[in-house]
């Protein structure tokens, strides 16, 4: 019998009982995996989540150990699978998933051996909370973003320096509360900025001062005793202009506002443009 021969409803059945067989047997497979770790003991479970772990198989890894969290709710086993699975969660990206498993596991064990690890992980996690596929790709500059989410961090941060000052999170920590203490004055300094170009000289010099107050030494500092002096001059206030000037000359002599050509703000048409990317008066490039 040739092909054309066949009768077409023949093989439309066949069609239909080839398709359903391979789903059918796609889908067992599914339920089979699925439940291949229903019952298995507790060691089988973390060695198995370890190993997605180390092969950076974050979703595989985070569920593996929420099987063996529903399954085995308590034990040493069990606190460590929690901890991995927010460590997995940070990984995979999933920051607001990470917070939350963080969240849980400090309340329900604020006592636990590691706590310090957990609110080190939180910062980091907070750190990352709002970076996007975008920010990362154009570069964006987190100062300019909404603070919230970093200020989180920060106390996170400090919990771990103040709290458990003799842990081996507490050195890295301190380094990552300067970093957004840095952020934080860059924020301040972008909106001093913000107010010079709008000739707002008061708004723009209170604000340069409160970042000096507020974050001393910090890697802008220079940048907010230049804004300061600039203000001051266009306010005619010689005597104030005068004296940041002395004092930006002492901490920054070759600052570019010596060269009369600070702030160096980004054009209207760099601005239009789609393309540009992100630009402050604060970048060299």
């Amino acid at each position: 019998m040739t092909f054309r021969s066949v009768p077409l409803r023949l093989l439309t059945l066949l069609l239909i009982v080839t398709v359903a067989g391979s789903g059918c047997a796609r889908f067992g497979k599914m339920f089979k995996d699925k439940d291949a770790d229903e019952g298995a003991p507790v060691e089988e479970l973390y060695a198995k989540g370890h190993r997605s772990m180390t092969n950076g198989n974050w979703s595989g890894a985070e569920a593996t150990y929420k099987r063996l969290v529903a399954q085995y709710p308590y034990g040493p086993h069990t606190e460590q699978a929690l901890i991995e699975t927010a460590y997995a969660q940070y990984k995979a990206g999933k920051h607001e998933d990470a917070v939350s498993s963080i969240d849980r596991f400090i309340r329900t064990y604020p006592t636990h051996r590691n706590i310090a690890y957990l609110y080190y992980l939180r910062g980091l996690a907070n750190s990352n909370r709002d970076t996007v596929f975008l920010q990362k790709v154009w570069r964006l500059d987190p100062s300019r973003r909404d603070l919230a989410t970093p200020t989180q961090a920060y106390n996170d941060f400090s919990i771990v320096v103040e709290r458990y000052p003799n842990s081996r999170y507490a050195a890295e920590a301190r380094n990552r509360m300067a970093a957004l203490r840095d952020t934080f004055a860059r924020h301040e300094l972008e909106t001093a900025l913000y107010y010079l170009r709008r000739t707002a000289w008061v708004a723009a010099a209170n604000r340069a001062k409160y970042l000096l107050d507020t974050y001393p030494q910090s890697a802008y500092q220079d940048d907010a005793i230049a804004t300061m002096a600039l203000a001051y001059d266009k306010l005619g206030n010689q005597t104030l202009a005068g004296d940041a000037k002395t004092l930006l000359q002492q901490t920054s002599p070759n600052h570019p506002y010596f060269g009369g050509n600070w702030p160096d703000y980004p054009s209207n048409w760099r601005k239009l443009n789609p393309f540009a990317g992100e630009k402050s008066a604060l970048d060299n490039d």
